[in-house]
């Protein structure tokens, strides 16, 4: 399918049955991506907040610093420090704060910051934690090889056994965390008796929501106390800055604000800058990594080297009724299970590539690749699999483009 093909134009298709969400001010979501955090009046008329290098914020009078000291020690906004805040980072939490629909925001210097510090923030000597066997990879080292050494018992479970998850809550069970899909073999969890049950029992529900983001997963709707996310990938868009942002809900907020404060967590301000400038075009570049991503992975499904494609919001896929259900759209990441090949092979397939990039990460504009044998996958609920998986993130190029290189790579494989 081309550009220029007429069906293209009503991609991400419209569902009479989700209009799109407004906010209380009656504006729809596109528009508030456009103004979240700007306040021209506040910056001289600035239409993006300035970038506020500052570590030292100077008070004009005694009175001044012990308000400040008081506002921080509250837990309260006040320039007293950089370390607390800037109106940069201020206004970049403000926005995804409104998004989310969370009560409010907290910025990090990565990903893997914003998961950790959020964990963190629940659990101690003697807690028990529930973790996914697909989550992220180094939040998974870090529960299992840092939380434990702190006391806290960590367990992982099947993302598909809701019952069996369930039932491993106990009474010293402290968090249930989940990420939906999963960010490489893209299992869809059943969020909403997930934390139906967890809070039943008063466990905290931690979710990564980088996958779907704000646009097309909306965490507190759906029983999530602390929602994270990534912003280095989508909410930056562009593959130059790092960043995390965790969003609580009001009864968790205060957890997770001290723990960073005791961390000493803060992101720099010209990344904090990238990041709410890449908001602004978020849903436009959305809307073509999905339509790139479930057009591949529709033809990889028919290319005879590929075992399965996972991708939930295909109809084939194990995890589509619940996608359907629960989200609004779908990013550019999914993965695909290659028939089993000799090293010469994969080398063939991945080294001639032209605009699929062999990378980590994803969310920028640009598509990547990513291999992982079979035994990195060490995923309860891909054992029966044997060749390796391949992960794919569309990105912004031209979908025939795209096309093209991965049937070039197939073709060297014969």
């Amino acid at each position: 399918m081309s550009d220029t093909d007429d069906s293209v134009a009503q991609f991400p298709p419209k569902d009479p049955a989700r209009p799109e969400e407004r906010h209380g001010s009656g504006f729809n979501v596109a528009t508030r991506l456009v103004h979240a955090g700007s306040d021209p009046a506040r910056f001289g008329g600035a239409v993006n907040p300035p970038v506020y290098r500052a570590s030292t914020m100077i008070s004009q009078n005694l009175a001044e610093l012990r308000r400040k000291r008081q506002l921080h020690a509250s837990g309260e906004r006040a320039y007293g420090y950089g370390r607390f805040g800037t109106p940069t980072t201020h206004a970049f939490e403000d926005a995804v704060a409104e998004l989310e629909g969370g009560y409010r925001s907290l910025v990090f210097p990565s990903g893997l910051a914003a998961c950790t510090c959020a964990l963190t923030a629940f659990v101690g000597k003697d807690d028990h934690i529930l973790v996914p066997d697909n989550a992220y990879f180094p939040l998974r080292n870090f529960a299992r090889n840092t939380l434990t050494r702190f006391g806290v018992e960590v367990e992982f479970y099947q993302p598909l056994d809701v019952a069996g998850t369930i039932a491993r809550i106990r009474d010293n069970t402290r968090v249930l965390y989940v990420e939906s899909p999963g960010s490489i073999t893209f299992e869809v969890q059943d969020i909403p008796a997930l934390a139906e049950a967890a809070h039943k029992r008063g466990v905290t529900v931690l979710m990564d929501n980088t996958w779907a983001t704000p646009l097309y997963f909306k965490p507190f709707t759906h029983g999530v106390d602390v929602s994270i996310q990534a912003g280095t990938k989508y909410l930056v868009g562009h593959s130059d800055a790092f960043l995390g942002i965790v969003t609580a809900t009001r009864e968790s907020w205060e957890k997770v604000q001290h723990t960073a404060r005791q961390f000493g967590q803060i992101a720099g301000p010209d990344d904090v800058y990238l990041a709410l400038r890449g908001m602004r075009t978020l849903q436009v570049r959305l809307e073509r990594h999905w339509r790139n991503g479930i057009e591949l992975a529709d033809w990889l499904g028919s290319q005879p080297l590929v075992q399965e494609v996972l991708h939930p919001a295909l109809p084939s896929n194990p995890g589509y009724a619940l996608w359907k259900r629960d989200f609004t759209g779908a990013s550019g990441l999914f993965a695909f299970q290659l028939a089993p090949l000799p090293e010469e092979a994969l080398s063939a397939f991945f080294d001639h590539l032209e605009l699929f990039k062999l990378g980590y990460s994803w969310g920028g504009y640009e598509s990547l690749i990513m291999l992982y044998q079979q035994h990195e996958v060490a995923l309860a609920s891909r054992t029966s699999a044997a060749g390796a998986l391949v992960r794919i993130h569309a990105g912004l190029e031209h979908l025939d483009d795209l096309r093209a290189d991965l049937q070039a790579a197939f073709k060297r494989v014969g």
